[in-house]
């Protein structure tokens, strides 16, 4: 009954009927709600029962672009519906399917949407599919969008709603083909908003300093502080805490409880943060306050009741794609007007709330862009190429996507797919492209799995596979770097850092591990829940693999080759990511771009490889190479005779795709003449 009541109170409620006459009465709609007005978790719910007595069992989904909101909005509905999670609500998220035969409504992370379009063009399960948080413009939801243009043409009785919470919503009707407008508005009161007269230096430090000056000072409410990833969120958590102890002692303000927030969080640590804030340490004394430290999931994504105080030091990491260098970076980034006004936003939820925003006004109006750019601006393509040309789109240049990409990154992304050989030279999908297409996984990746068996490895890989498409599986806390990097030499392989990760892997599957793992993670100075993780994963893909009838075999691990086999699966994937020793000995350059580049100070591999190669490409102060292998310079030619020639390989070039057609006309043309045909 308390779930009902505050249900009702929810804005959304008060146009319900006003939603469902519009949707009884159209195919598309666009629905812009304030963040905190329900509406992703009363919408799905009003469609659910408007639609079952005619919905032939089929599902509502509903699609989150991160899947932290996937998961907690699922648990919220199942409350909500009082039905177990998992059964008739659930939800689907990359490597975790919380669905059972009975699920009606369905919350998904918008990539999961697109795996299933793959299989089933027309989505023919759904009788009603909801894209929420569109205003966020990830690449799948850009996609979907393009998409589900074309499938509600092709099925009349399938519903779409598109919900934002941003007011550029002309934007969506006019791409909808004039789609109408429902508008609700948040429950919200009025936030002030400061800013710092001067640039801060140290945004960090900044964020810090206003967050323990807000709980000496300013009266009851939580604080929401906004920073940019993992590492510096839980680091600026720990300092915060010990800061609030001492001011505890000092000033006899309250107790003061912080919680971390972002994507790679266990779903029970995240549930964490809608936990009441303390009470006071004594009778009569001040209440405590929580300090929920996030990244931008929390500008739209999450609600959480209680926070009065926003701290917003104005920057997030954005995935940044140079299509030249080819190289995807995530960035720190300056956010933007709408991010800026969202954040506010969250400060006036339960009542008029305070914003500190640590930058100048100036630097807001005149430097702040007014939208973020969508990802398919500044995304590597190759793997939405992929989907695409799964998904049955031939003609990928006409493609109806919202704000259509750069052609270059377009040209960049299938040339890749070429090298990979997942697509021939006519851009049509490979037998082996079909296959990379079934994994979860960057293209990359699928190709050097799908290969592995020729290797005899494919176990190893598997394992390589599972433990690159988690988070970092070395911990390093700052009061222990040096017994962190002392346990991680136990590990490291001579060779590198892929094979020093099989080395932990098969460590942690061991029966010393398996006796106590947390414990032993623990001991190791290695994160227990990536390794978790890399398992589930590894479970899912081994699925994929068996089904595809891949064969799962392995070197004898006394046999020599066992290691080199290994290796060389790597540069079937990865033969695009080379670097070579320079003449001076110390830094290497990039095959594809000739870049300067230096092994990133994590790396354990010996500095006397003279190729190597690289996962990631990192640009801080200086050009990094980060995750690398030795390998040797012969199997390139061998691996991948497409990329390499054997005199520019000489020089330390690859070839261009232009180049190897434009060899590839030339024998074309030598064979006509010689048989006395025209050229």
């Amino acid at each position: 009954m308390n779930i009902l009541h505050t249900r009702r109170n929810l804005p959304v409620h008060q146009q319900r009927d006003e939603f469902l006459a519009l949707y009884q009465k159209s195919q598309i709609l666009v629905f812009v709600g304030e963040t905190g007005s329900g509406k992703t978790t009363q919408i799905p719910q009003f469609v659910l029962f408007d639609d079952l007595p005619q919905s032939n069992a089929k599902m509502v989904a509903c699609t989150q672009p991160r899947r932290v909101a996937a998961m907690s909005v699922a648990q919220r509905v199942a409350q909500e519906m009082d039905v177990p999670l998992g059964e008739e609500v659930g939800y689907s998220i990359r490597f975790e399917d919380k669905t059972s035969a009975k699920t009606i409504l369905k919350y998904m992370t918008d990539g999961m949407l697109l795996r299933e379009a793959m299989n089933d063009h027309n989505l023919t399960r759904y009788s009603t599919i909801i894209l929420d948080e569109a205003h966020e413009r990830t690449l799948a939801t850009d996609i979907l969008m393009g998409l589900l243009k074309e499938v509600v043409l092709r099925r009349p009785d399938l519903k779409l709603i598109i919900m934002s919470a941003t007011l550029d919503a002309t934007k969506f009707q006019k791409y909808f083909h004039g789609a109408p407008l429902l508008a609700v508005p948040g429950r919200t009161h009025p936030v002030e908003i400061f800013y710092t007269p001067e640039p801060e230096r140290d945004y960090v430090e900044a964020a810090i300093r206003t967050v323990l000056q807000i709980h000496a000072t300013e009266p009851d409410g939580d604080i929401l502080l906004f920073l940019t990833g993992e590492e510096e969120i839980e680091d600026t958590c720990r300092k915060i805490s010990l800061e609030a102890d001492e001011l505890v002692r000092e000033v006899d303000a309250g107790t003061m409880k912080v919680y971390p927030l972002y994507g790679t969080l266990p779903p029970q640590q995240q549930q964490r943060i809608f936990d009441p804030a303390p009470g006071p340490r004594k009778p009569g004394g001040k209440n405590g306050r929580k300090v929920i430290v996030s990244t931008n999931i929390a500008e739209t994504s999450l609600t959480i009741d209680g926070i009065v105080y926003v701290v917003d030091p104005g920057f997030s990491k954005q995935k940044v794609y140079n299509p030249r260098a080819r190289v995807e970076s995530l960035l720190v980034s300056p956010i933007s007007k709408a991010s800026a006004q969202q954040r506010a936003g969250r400060a006036g939820r339960t009542r008029p709330g305070k914003c500190f925003r640590l930058y100048t006004e100036d630097a807001f109006k005149k430097e702040l862009i007014e939208q973020t750019y969508p990802e398919v601006l500044r995304s590597n393509l190759s793997a939405t190429v992929l989907e695409l040309k799964k998904l049955g789109v031939e003609d990928l240049v006409h493609f109806d996507l919202m704000d259509p990409p750069a052609p270059e990154t377009l040209m960049r992304a299938l040339e890749e797919l070429n090298y990979l050989a997942c697509l021939d030279d006519e851009g049509e999908l490979t037998h082996l492209g079909r296959l990379a297409s079934e994994f979860p996984l960057d293209p990359a990746l699928a190709v050097m799995l799908i290969s592995s068996p020729e290797f005899y490895c494919s176990n190893e890989i598997l394992s390589l596979t599972s433990l690159l498409s988690v988070p970092q599986v070395f911990v390093r806390p700052a009061s222990a770097r040096q017994a962190a990097d002392a346990m991680k030499d136990m590990f490291a392989h001579p060779d590198g850092d892929h094979l020093t990760m099989l080395n932990v892997y098969h460590a942690f599957k061991g029966d010393e591990a398996q006796h106590n793992p947390k414990q032993w993670c623990h001991d190791h100075y290695l994160s227990f829940r990536a390794l978790q993780q890399a398992d589930n994963v590894r479970l899912q893909l081994k699925r994929i693999m068996e089904r595809e009838e891949l064969e799962l075999v392995s070197t004898p691990f006394e046999d020599k080759s066992y290691y080199e086999n290994i290796r060389k699966a790597l540069v079937s994937g990865f033969f695009m990511q080379v670097a070579k020793k320079d003449g001076t000995g110390k830094t290497y350059m990039t095959i594809k771009d000739n870049q300067a580049v230096i092994l990133h100070p994590s790396t354990v591999l010996s500095q006397d490889a003279e190729w190597v190669i690289y996962n990631e490409f990192v640009l801080t102060t200086k050009q990094f190479i980060r995750t690398v292998t030795a390998v040797k310079g012969e199997w390139l030619l061998d691996i991948a005779p497409n990329y390499y020639d054997i005199e520019q390989f000489k020089k330390g070039e690859a070839r261009t795709a232009l180049q190897r057609i434009q060899d590839k006309m030339k024998r074309r043309d030598a064979m006509h003449k010689s048989k006395g045909g025209r050229a």
